[in-house]
């Protein structure tokens, strides 16, 4: 290797490592937490919504107003906003640890109206199919309305994902770490440029990655495409 790249390896190439690995951290440990949320909260948004299956207008009004207000807030706003309760939870608002509330708090609702919107595209004859055999909202939650809308949720991963990844650079303003605070710390504030270049690459590469293995997950579950 060229010299100076073994120099720039050398006094940086440990630093960014580490932002890559902090960075993969913050990405998926908050979006696995709020998939869990968000399937749990879509899922009751789609069977309360007026002429679904279990139509409650009430709760239904007041899930979608609670999911509404929480996506209107922009995340850096939000992020400071809830830095009392961050503190009360994770015992820090900085770091790893105190961004993942914040991440939780803005990706479920999100989630939630993908998976909603997801259940609702399910063609109609295929709930009716299993209402016909007598099955219970549950049966017909993960045997028909779930598996025909997995290809669709599946795919809607690789948006959730890289949103989060966003997400986790404006993080870096409050010292989360990973690549976002390197590309902010060393780029902007000390002008190392080449820093922040090769921060701005991996960020890059890990959305690359992210939507081709979405997209091959989705291919792989979905019935349609498969001979």
């Amino acid at each position: 290797m060229p010299d100076f790249v073994n120099a720039f390896l050398a006094e940086y190439g440990e630093l960014l490592a580490e932002g890559t690995l902090s960075t993969i951290v913050m990405v998926l440990v908050p979006t696995a937490i709020s998939y869990v949320l968000g399937l749990a909260l879509g899922v009751v948004l789609y069977l309360t919504a007026p002429g679904s299956l279990r139509p409650m207008p009430v709760l239904s009004a007041v899930l979608g107003w609670v999911v509404n207000i929480l996506r209107s807030f922009p995340f850096i706003v939000l992020m400071v906003f809830i830095i009392p309760f961050t503190r009360l939870v994770m015992g820090t608002a900085s770091g790893l640890a105190g961004i993942i509330p914040p991440l939780v708090l803005a990706t479920t609702p999100f989630i939630a109206r993908m998976v909603e919107q997801s259940l609702a595209e399910v063609p109609r004859e295929s709930v009716e199919a299993v209402e016909a055999c007598g099955a219970s909202v549950p049966r017909i939650v993960f045997s028909a309305l779930l598996p025909e809308a997995l290809p669709s949720i599946v795919r809607g991963v690789a948006v959730v994902l890289i949103a989060v990844l966003g997400y986790t650079a404006m993080a870096g303003a409050i010292g989360a770490g990973g690549l976002g605070d390197i590309a902010v710390r060393y780029g902007y504030y000390r002008r190392v440029d080449e820093v922040m270049v090769v921060a701005v690459i991996v960020l890059v590469v890990i959305v690359q990655a992210i939507q081709s293995v979405c997209d091959l997950a989705a291919r792989r579950v979905d019935h349609r495409t498969q001979s």
